[in-house]
């Protein structure tokens, strides 16, 4: 693929994971546009869409030493798994992606993978209805799929796993008629609820003392890793003994690494933090272009506005919108 057609699947394939497809569905969706893959294919799969979602390249960030040389005589690259220090550099070249809509991707990525059972993705309800009961996502089943009675409902996909969730179905027509109900009622106290988001969005989504955080960290990778560095050169021109080689380059790679990991805590909670503030400032901007109550489910509302909803035991539902607002109908 040419460098512009590179940046318009990027782009095609983090929209249409915001949209709430799943990886599987993304590759499907490429294949029956004929889109090639970046190795010339035609035929996608998953694995390559997972990969393209959590390419850090893509936000104009790199991570150097993925891999290292094993042989310098054969050239031969083996995957870093932690045998020497990784280095992140952000702003490495120009972005296709924001960063902002690549946090909101990995911050997607977790939520399904903590979903408690797999994602689907093949609906607009996929990864939005949750179980009450145990906390599991609803998934889709047909019934009388053969004959002129079909209807597709919904229920815990953990319903009849173990001791069973008392959590009953629910149709998409249902789910629709709560969505209205909840967005009207939302929508009466339209202002207030715009003022609210924006009080928490910069109050609580702040990444300052993160931000600082993550510099000391970078500091302290930077300074043990050059230590080390250091130590592999002396020990290149020196003949020395190798177990206290050993140990003296122990006490750098020790110190590298416990920063590294609380540099990646740190690096996640920015993530997340950017994350919720992309989706308030999407909400906002959709309430603010609201001007009356609904007659009819809208797709695009409810995919823009809406965090998920929970089906409680009597049938109830409880609509979670983006801002943390809560209504049950």
């Amino acid at each position: 693929m040419s460098g512009r057609s590179v940046a318009e699947t990027v782009r095609l394939i983090f929209f249409l994971f915001l949209e709430g497809m799943s990886p599987h569905s993304i590759a499907v969706e490429l294949t029956r546009r004929c889109i090639k893959t970046p190795g010339g294919k035609d035929v996608w799969n998953q694995q390559t869409v997972r990969r393209m979602l959590s390419n850090e390249k893509y936000k104009g960030d790199a991570l150097l030493q993925k891999e290292f040389t094993v042989d310098f005589l054969t050239k031969k690259m083996k995957k870093n798994e932690g045998q020497v220090p990784q280095y992140y550099v952000e702003g490495n070249h120009e972005a296709i992606i924001s960063p902002a809509v690549f946090d909101m991707v990995q911050a997607e990525l977790e939520k399904r993978r903590s979903g408690g059972s797999r994602y689907s993705g093949v609906s607009i309800f996929s990864n939005k209805i949750k179980c009450a009961d145990c906390g599991s996502w609803f998934g889709s089943k047909v019934w009388h799929s053969t004959d002129q009675y079909r209807k597709v409902i919904y229920r815990c996909n953990l319903k009849y796993n173990g001791e069973k969730c008392q959590t009953p179905h629910v149709t998409e027509d249902e789910v629709k008629a709560a969505f209205v109900s909840a967005y009207n009622q939302l929508v009466t106290e339209k202002q207030e609820i715009i003022a609210n988001a924006e009080i928490i969005r910069k109050t609580l989504c702040r990444t300052d003392d993160l931000e600082a955080e993550k510099r000391v960290q970078e500091e302290e990778m930077s300074i043990a890793a050059e230590r080390a560095q250091g130590l592999i050169a002396e020990n290149a021109r020196v003949a020395q003994s190798q177990v206290e080689y050993q140990e003296r380059y122990d006490a750098p790679v020790g110190r590298y690494n416990a920063a590294k990991a609380r540099y990646d805590e740190v690096v996640e909670a920015i993530a997340a933090e950017v994350a919720q503030s992309e989706r308030l400032l999407d909400f906002i901007r959709t309430m603010q272009m609201q001007e009356g109550i609904l007659t009819e489910f809208d797709e695009g509302l409810w995919s823009s506005m809406v965090d998920f909803v929970t089906v409680g035991q009597g049938k109830e539902i409880k609509v979670t919108f983006k801002d943390g607002s809560e209504i049950e109908v």
